[in-house]
């Protein structure tokens, strides 16, 4: 079997190179590198021509044999079947798709079909994986297990970034750090087995304002806070590595805490990790690892009680995890002797957290920095901006993502806060940042469109955006605004390749049925003049139609209009 896989490896390897380069033009949002197993299993299991595809072997092909040797389900889930959509399309259209094989209609019919099947068959794949993963045991920091608590988590108001920003100024240990990397200065000789000879250790540890401890060994060997604060600089890019076993100082550095707010949150976000320089550090190394994602755990714990917890029973809650997940974490308890000392000690210093009396408390900021650990974890969890500090582009990207009944709640009630004129205008002006996001200009507009005369001076100013001027135009005329231009065709046109732009984002089959919705006649008629339009999404619009339609001609009209686009 090895020898037929190599041989068959080798007689497709020209075919699928010469497929990758044709992808890059002409199916850019498809994945070539998961067409090999497909068509490799293919040609081994099906046909011996590399270019005979019939219906009843595509079928089998994805349904019965690439359960069985597909490496990565995820992307297979997400990716395989636009992939051999566009391989078939390219064995079409440069006249490889032999003689005997069903027509390519027929197997993108056949794709769409077989579409749900497969990824459910993927995703069993994916559930079982995971199954398997979860036998393995995490520490104390592990997300994971607290995934569904979190999907159930109220709507987190996350603050505003100028309030977010002054907290992280304010934040000690970035200041320690930045004093750090000042002291290093712009090129300073590290060793290879510890950094700073002793000397250069009680310099770095006066610099940061720390004490030198009392020890009869290397005082290098003692400072694992020093360490800590080092990563952070590190972390932060206010130290680099240099040339020749040498660090330096970033030129920014002294700068700290910087002008600009979010200068100030990137910087943030970049040591937000160091909060794993929060757990204990102790004499024995599996016993540090016992108590390993301690800092986290607190953390995701504080988030889940609302963002406080007594510390006793916080205390209580994470020993006894410790000791469930490791043999050695009640021992590890009780030789730390105050475990929380050090995550706290640390999340204060980072400005995530504030002890009131016998209560641990998230501040604002270690509500960011949590929201955003827990993402990175690729778990789900409601946050938003608070409805105060939230822009009109994010509330418009917020809610394209809501289901309708909650999207009309946030904008109930950011339109509370303002004006309706005013809150026309911030809209609009969203709209127009990006004139490839038809979604958002769509939105815009279907929620100016209800403020009536308020909105006259926004849509007048909206008339100048190319990308505006059709919903602009339309209002207008609406309104029966005096002296406002009438909608042209073109205008129309340009609201069809937005709406084709949302249904083409939304997946095949919707794509496909809002065309047939409008018949093949009308969407003939369409591609005659559409590809005139200077719509950001035109010419992959035409391609997606060319590839899609059941109807033949439309599909030969639509290849026609995509090279006339291309020609502009």
């Amino acid at each position: 079997m090895t020898d037929r896989i190599e041989v068959a490896a080798a007689e497709l390897r020209p075919l699928l190179e010469e497929f990758i380069m044709w992808a890059r033009a002409n199916a850019p949002g498809s994945d070539p590198e998961l067409v090999g197993p497909a068509a490799l299993w293919h040609r081994l299991a099906f046909s011996q021509d590399l270019g005979t595809w019939k219906r009843a072997d595509l079928r089998n092909l994805l349904l019965d044999r690439m359960p069985k040797v597909v490496e990565d389900p995820d992307a297979a889930a997400d990716g395989m079947l636009p992939a051999v959509d566009a391989y078939l399309t390219f064995l079409s259209q440069t006249g490889r798709l032999a003689k005997g094989s069903d027509s390519l209609a027929d197997l993108q019919a056949e794709l769409d079909d077989v579409e749900d099947e497969f990824v459910d068959l993927m995703e069993e794949l994916i559930d079982d994986g995971e199954g398997e993963e979860d036998e393995e045991t995490g520490d104390l920091g592990d997300f994971e297990m607290f995934a569904d608590e979190l999907a159930e988590l109220d709507t987190i108001r996350l603050r505003p970034d100028t309030e977010l920003a002054a907290a992280a100024r304010e934040a000690p240990l970035i200041a320690k750090a930045r004093d750090l990397a000042v002291w290093v200065g712009s090129g300073r000789r590290v060793g290879e087995e510890t950094l700073l000879s002793d000397a250069e250790v009680e310099e770095a540890l006066a610099a940061v304002g720390l004490p030198r401890p009392e020890t009869e060994g290397p005082v290098a060997e003692a400072v694992p806070y020093l360490w800590n604060i080092w990563n952070l600089a590190v972390d932060l890019e206010f130290l680099e590595p240099g040339d020749a076993n040498t660090v330096a100082v970033q030129d920014d550095t002294s700068e700290w805490p910087f002008d600009d707010d979010e200068d100030v949150l990137d910087a943030w976000m970049l040591g937000l990790h160091s909060v794993d320089y929060g757990d204990p550090e102790l004499d024995d190394d599996d016993l540090t690892m016992a108590l390993a994602g301690l800092t986290r755990g607190l953390l995701v714990r504080l988030l889940l009680a609302g963002g406080s917890r007594d510390l006793d029973e916080l205390s209580q809650e994470l020993a006894e995890a410790a000791a469930d997940l490791d043999e050695l974490g009640s021992d590890a308890w009780e030789a730390a002797v105050d475990p929380l000392a050090p995550p706290i000690d640390w999340l204060i210093g980072y400005g995530m957290v504030e002890v009131d009396g016998k209560t641990l408390r998230l501040t604002p900021l270690g509500t960011e920095g949590v929201v955003h650990l827990v993402d990175d974890a690729d778990i789900e969890v409601d946050a938003r901006p608070a409805i105060e500090s939230m822009s009109a582009h994010e509330l418009l990207a917020l809610s394209a993502e809501l289901p309708e009944d909650e999207a009309d709640t946030e904008f109930a009630a950011w339109m509370r806060l303002r004006e309706p004129g005013k809150a026309a205008e911030e809209l609009l002006e969203a709209a127009g940042e990006d004139e490839s996001d038809a979604l958002i200009r769509v939105q815009a507009a279907s929620v100016v469109g209800t403020l009536g005369e308020a909105a006259i001076p926004a849509w007048r100013e909206a008339l100048k955006q190319p990308t505006l001027r059709p919903y602009a135009a339309t209002h207008l005329s609406q309104l029966e605004v005096e002296g406002a231009p009438e909608p042209t065709q073109d205008d129309t046109h340009w609201l069809i390749l937005d709406m084709w732009t949302i249904s083409a984002g939304l997946g095949r089959s919707e794509f496909v049925s809002s065309l047939q919705d409008i018949g093949p006649d009308m969407v003939g008629n369409l591609l005659e003049v559409i590809w005139k339009i200077p719509h950001a999404h035109v010419e992959e619009l035409l391609d997606l139609i060319s590839q899609v339609h059941p109807d033949k001609q439309v599909a030969k009209a639509a290849r026609r209009a995509l090279f006339k686009a291309r020609s502009l």
